[in-house]
């Protein structure tokens, strides 16, 4: 029976790939990489030559069909590799694990890096518990209410972010969440690793006064567990249709056309002509 391993790479120092890893990628048939280019500069550096296979966010659900198919045809087994880091941990690899698991052949990882975990571990934050939400939506309104949604559900949360993204981001989270703390981690295992920790505040401050902040891919730790979140507001009672009818007829309309015009805006027919009646009724006892 085949067997795909999914097998974790560098996220930068090259040191960091396990013996496990390097034997995996030399016994296998075939490697499934995210870029054969990159995948291919690291097989060289460790004298693997295993053929290769590119398997990206493009194509992974039809190329993971084709793989499975293969391994089961050909009984070979199949190593899944991504540029850098742990394949389908905010990376490609699902698809190809999905059609794997759905013809029963079996799946194993080889751990080794993980960009949120290494960036988790030097956070200094209680992450006892967490959870990773990879890049969040680019558009202001949708950020702002994933942050948000992201408070309400966790105490720590990961994200990716682009260097040429990452003060906008944080700028958003000072503004809507200015208690959150942050721990930013860049270059994880490279020569410049570098990783800056305080409130929204003090980290935008770090990040706006640092000439080189738009180089290196940064992983962040939100830690909410300081955020008090205001409770949602509670919108005031539904102006009542009796008002609204006393409006409309204020404005020139006798009671019969300020029925017509409030049914003629969605409110039910038989609710505005009771709300019709009790005025009626108020306006005579008061004659």
């Amino acid at each position: 029976m085949p067997t795909l391993y999914v097998v974790a790479t560098p996220i930068g120092n090259l040191q960091d790939m396990t013996p496990r890893a390097v034997d995996t990628l030399r016994n296998v048939a075939l490697i499934a990489a995210e870029d054969t280019r990159v995948t291919m500069k690291l097989l060289h550096v460790f004298d693997v030559k295993t053929p290769l296979t590119a398997c990206h966010q493009h194509n992974e659900e039809q190329k993971g069909e084709w793989l499975a198919e293969k391994m089961l045809a050909e009984n070979i087994d199949v190593a899944l590799t991504t540029d850098a880091g742990t394949p389908c941990i905010s990376d490609p690899g699902y698809g190809v694990v999905k059609a794997c698991v759905a013809r029963g052949i079996e799946v194993i990882a080889v751990p080794g890096c993980c960009a949120a975990v290494s960036a988790l571990s030097v956070s200094g934050f209680d992450t006892r518990e967490f959870a990773f939400y990879g890049f969040l939506p680019r558009e202001k309104k949708e950020l702002k209410e994933k942050l948000l949604s992201m408070a309400r559900q966790t105490a720590v949360a990961a994200v990716h972010e682009s260097p040429y993204r990452v003060i906008e981001l944080v700028e958003t989270i000072a503004g809507l969440l200015p208690d959150t703390r942050i721990s930013a981690s860049c270059d994880l295992t490279k020569l410049h690793e570098k990783t800056i920790r305080g409130t929204a505040g003090e980290v935008l401050e770090m990040l706006k006064s640092n000439p080189k902040t738009e180089k290196g891919e940064y992983c962040l730790i939100l830690d909410f567990h300081d955020v008090s979140l205001e409770e949602p507001h509670q919108p005031q009672a539904d102006v009542s249709l009796e008002a609204r009818l006393v409006e409309e007829m204020l404005s020139g309309s006798d009671l019969r056309q300020a029925q017509i015009e409030l049914t003629a805006r969605g409110e039910k027919k038989n609710a505005v002509k009771a709300a019709a009646l009790r005025l009626k009724r108020l306006f005579s006892e008061d004659e």
